[in-house]
């Protein structure tokens, strides 16, 4: 007992220490990273901290002498609103079919081409490794500003992220209505839609869901960069300047409201799906 108490108290002391280097290492970068962040960054970072209350509050107290002006100016913005929420409707969908795809052929058991499974885990990888905007800025380079560079950027990358996640649900998937399927002489399309779509398609769903709540906001950001959408107008309302912080108050009332209402709807319906499927 006493050698084991004393192997084990050895063992926690090397813990502790390891502990505290990768402490000491994790501090050191970071220190390290914001000094060379600080260093690049126009104008210094401590020299603007004590401006960071000083726009919002601009914003808030003009939205606050001009607050009759705010429901004209939602509806007025509504339209662009609307052309946000069909981006990352379009985009949403267009990216879970790919994932779905891309999700069956790479999972082990139940891929068309097994040797290829690695191939298409890569595909999914690339697609999830850039940004949404850096894919938008050379859409927009190539096809010219609007909402389609934005739906196709936003569209890959949620082929990448969900084709992860669907992948994952598609490994726990029962493979004995496949093997049935398969020894009837269904083709891997049947087996597919048959034997694993009834399993897998609740966590589908919403996963789905959750990633159209982040689309939303990701289409938003994309205006900035002239893709169109209520992004683009947030953008022209700063350029504005003060004297139109109230256009840029309504902008942020009217996102606000969208993300609460669609991230409960989706929540509320997530719930249902994921009940019914662990059921």
């Amino acid at each position: 007992m006493a050698r084991v108490q004393a192997e084990y108290m050895a063992m926690t002391r090397r813990k502790r220490m390891y502990g505290g280097v990768m402490l000491i290492v994790f501090i050191a970068l970071m220190v390290s990273g914001f000094r060379v962040a600080d260093s690049r960054n126009a104008g210094g970072f401590w020299n603007g901290i004590g401006n960071i209350f000083q726009f919002p509050a601009e914003v808030l107290r003009e939205a606050g002498e001009k607050i009759a002006n705010l429901p004209g100016l939602m509806w007025t913005f509504l339209p662009s609103l609307i052309e946000t929420v069909n981006i990352a409707a379009a985009s949403t969908l267009l990216g879970a079919i790919m994932a779905i795809i891309l999700s069956l052929l790479s999972t082990r058991g139940l891929a068309k081409w097994p040797r290829l499974v690695g191939l298409f885990r890569r595909v999914m990888d690339i697609l999830r490794a850039f940004p949404e905007i850096v894919i938008a800025l050379v859409l927009i380079f190539i096809l010219g500003g609007g909402p389609v560079p934005a739906m196709i950027a936003i569209a890959l990358h949620t082929a990448g992220a969900l084709g992860k996640l669907f992948s994952e649900v598609n490994e726990n998937a029962s493979l004995k209505p496949v093997e049935g399927l398969q020894s009837v002489g269904a083709t891997w399309g049947q087996q597919m839609w048959l034997g694993v779509m009834p399993q897998v398609a609740p966590n589908y769903l919403s996963y789905a869901l959750l990633r159209f709540e982040i689309n939303i906001r990701a289409s938003a950001i994309l205006g900035f960069v002239g893709s169109g959408g209520i992004g683009y107008d947030l953008k022209n309302a700063f350029s504005w300047g003060q004297g139109r912080y109230d256009a840029v108050a309504a902008i942020f009332l009217l996102l606000f409201l969208t993300i609460v209402f669609f991230d409960q709807l989706s929540g509320r319906y997530r719930n249902k799906l994921i009940g019914g499927g662990t059921a």
